[in-house]
Formats: structure tokens, sequence, C-alpha cells
């Protein structure tokens, strides 16, 4: 299935392929400020409808993660990273989805403070 996304204001739009069957709760400091719920899938599955130029990123820590926000709202639809093996993978903030369950999700919590 395809699911549409998009920040706040709609500067930042998306269409994402794959059926988000469980999500992540992260607690570092940046996840748990922005209070995302987020499905890993990989990159190849995210098509941006909107220019790359329209969103700002932000990296911290290692900086091995970029977190895509949108500079007009604010809100962080998305994130990317590789994966273990090296693989480039998107982190997509369910909550920017339309048409998801969220109370229909299995939620996984991470402990990113400690990592």
């Amino acid at each position: 299935m395809t699911y549409q996304g998009s920040c706040h204001c709609g500067r930042i739009a998306f269409d994402v392929e794959g059926e988000p069957g469980q999500a992540m709760a992260c607690n570092c400091s940046m996840c748990s400020r922005k209070g995302a719920l987020m499905w890993f899938v990989p990159r190849g599955q995210l098509h941006l409808r909107t220019p790359e130029d329209q969103m700002q990123t932000y990296t911290f820590h290692r900086h091995v993660i970029q977190h895509h926000f949108c500079p007009t709202c604010g809100i962080h639809p998305f994130g990317e990273a590789a994966d273990a093996s090296g693989r480039p993978m998107a982190a997509i903030n369910l909550r920017c989805l339309e048409g998801v369950d969220l109370s229909a999700l299995q939620i996984t919590h991470y402990d990113g403070r400690s990592a």
C-alpha cells in the first residue's frame, strides 16, 4: 500500500510504500521531544513529492541520522540513515501519514538515551 505523508503545512510532502505493522518509540533527547512514532523502510520506498531543498536537516550526537524537518511549521516527518549493513533507510514519522490507525500498531520502545 502507498501512504501519503506531509509536515503540518504541506511544504514537505511524500509517499511511502509498505504496510506499517509496528512502530518504534525512542527516548533519545531528539525523539522524546518531537514525540515521533517511527516506521523504518528501505529508502527506495520513500518518494518525495517536493524538492529536497524545501526541508532542513539536523544531526547530533554521532551525526549518522539526518533528521529532516520543515523550516515553516517545524514538523519532523522523516529521517534518513543507513542500517547496520550499510543499506539506506528512512525512518518515517507515522504521525505524519494519512490513514494509519496508530492504536493498531505494535510499539517497540528503544532506549536511545543509553545508546
